[in-house]
């Protein structure tokens, strides 16, 4: 999905609700921070999202933009409705949720806002969720400079999931850093 998709999504969202403002919490989230990601990044057709004033209604969005619908057949990329307890992300994610004012469409009068996860709270809440997709996601972003592994590494104490998924998810962020992350080999001979 492109950054114009993405913003038509989020404005027929709108339409459809008579509500402006959506919270992104999936892979599309980058779209927020990053308009021209990586390729890779941009594989799934769905935005997952949320009326930030009523998450319930985002049900609405699922049957009118979702996967299957006229929107979904006429453009090939569809909304699917979530809920903010969908973000696996660090504690403090809705704080720092990345502001896209979507321009107006010819003939409404709504001014539609998408409020995106940060990419290190969107690429740590693909860790929590941990499959191949998921992973190589997070991959992508720590190669293409996008997050910092510092950044990941802090903040994923702050994760409120089981401990055991914590432990995981620092383990698989360790494993992105790579063995330059941890420090000099000082067996190494120059």
């Amino acid at each position: 999905m492109k950054r114009h998709e993405f913003e038509h999504i989020i404005a027929a969202a709108a339409n459809v609700l008579g509500h402006d403002v959506f919270v992104v919490i999936g892979s599309q989230a980058i779209l927020g921070a990053v308009p021209d990601p990586p390729e890779e990044l941009l594989v799934s057709m769905e935005a997952d999202l949320y009326p930030l004033l009523d998450p319930a209604r985002a049900i609405d969005v699922e049957g009118a933009l979702g996967d299957g619908s006229q929107f979904a057949k006429a453009f090939g990329y569809y909304a699917h409705g979530v809920g903010p307890e969908t973000a696996k992300a660090p504690l403090g994610w809705q704080d720092r949720l990345v502001r896209v004012d979507i321009p107006p469409r010819v003939g409404s009068t709504r001014a539609p806002v998408a409020l995106c996860l940060e990419p290190h709270d969107l690429v740590l809440a693909k860790l929590v969720r941990g499959g191949a997709r998921d992973i190589d996601y997070a991959a992508t972003a720590v190669q293409a400079g996008l997050v910092d592994v510092t950044v990941l590494r802090c903040r994923v104490v702050d994760l409120q999931v089981d401990p055991a998924i914590v432990e995981i998810v620092g383990a698989r962020v360790s494993v992105l850093a790579g063995p330059a992350a941890d420090g000099p080999d000082v067996n190494r001979r120059a």
